[in-house]
């Protein structure tokens, strides 16, 4: 195994650090193996590919109109809130 020293990490940085490791009950060496571990796992989003699909995607979906209004009543609802308390919301926002 191979040692890495990191230097100059913030005080908020380690104090963060040191309650997820608490909270996944490891140390906070381990812990910060396990987040180098996810960040390199990670697969870097390409902007003008995203950008590219975004717009493939619109022109598939010219028959569904998607209005602000509608989109914030679904996702009001996958909340577990009324049809109305959505309207509310809108209303008053």
């Amino acid at each position: 195994m191979v040692t890495l020293t990191i230097k100059n990490i913030p005080e908020s940085l380690v104090k963060r650090l040191k309650q997820q490791a608490a909270a996944h009950r490891q140390s906070v060496s381990l812990e910060a193996i396990s987040c180098l571990e996810q960040m390199t796992h990670s697969v870097p989003v390409d902007a003008s590919t995203l950008l590219v699909r975004a717009r493939a995607l619109r022109r598939t979906s010219k028959r569904v109109r998607v209005t602000d209004r509608r989109l914030n009543s679904f996702k009001g609802r996958l909340k577990g809130m009324s049809k109305a308390n959505v309207r509310e919301k809108q209303k008053s926002g």
